[in-house]
């Protein structure tokens, strides 16, 4: 990493900085993310918090994120953390930050969560970030493949279900 880089904990005033960063990530990756600085605020904060967020900062200038849950595998048997999102700026690629943040992600894990693994998807083009989690002793997930439910179809199932 070129220069002091930062990694933090996000607070709610940064919202609007992930917001931005997530429109970064999705032209990235030609698929645009439809959550908003208010989603980000309401859903990434408080008490019920969904998600948490690490932001990279370089000269007090967001350059990167992670996006992050808890997770738990009955076949690992026991919590680990998924990675929903990372992104970092173009200037700041090939220089470890990445890792840097991937590292953060898992500590944080570990000590706030008893997580023993991380897991994370990763889109089929982009080649720079496989080739990252490959170095790091990433692998393929035992066969799984990631699978969604979404809008109507999500909807129509939520509605047959009685809890």
């Amino acid at each position: 990493m070129t220069g002091h880089t930062d990694i933090r904990p996000a607070r709610p005033d940064d919202a609007p900085a992930i917001a931005e960063m997530l429109v970064r990530m999705g032209e990235d990756l030609n698929d645009p993310p439809s959550a908003t600085e208010a989603t980000i605020r309401a859903d990434g904060f408080g008490p019920a918090a969904r998600f948490s967020t690490l932001i990279a900062e370089a000269d007090g200038r967001p350059v990167g994120f992670t996006l992050y849950f808890p997770h738990y595998s009955t076949t690992r048997g026991g919590p680990g953390v998924y990675l929903q999102d990372i992104w970092t700026a173009p200037e700041q690629r090939g220089q470890g930050l990445g890792a840097a943040l991937l590292a953060a992600v898992a500590a944080r894990a570990a000590r706030d969560w008893g997580a023993g693994y991380l897991a994370l998807s990763v889109h089929g083009h982009n080649a720079d970030a496989e080739r990252l989690y490959s170095r790091l002793g990433f692998t393929p997930d035992r066969g799984l493949r990631p699978m969604a439910l979404t809008g109507e179809g999500f909807s129509a199932l939520a509605g047959e279900g009685v809890a």
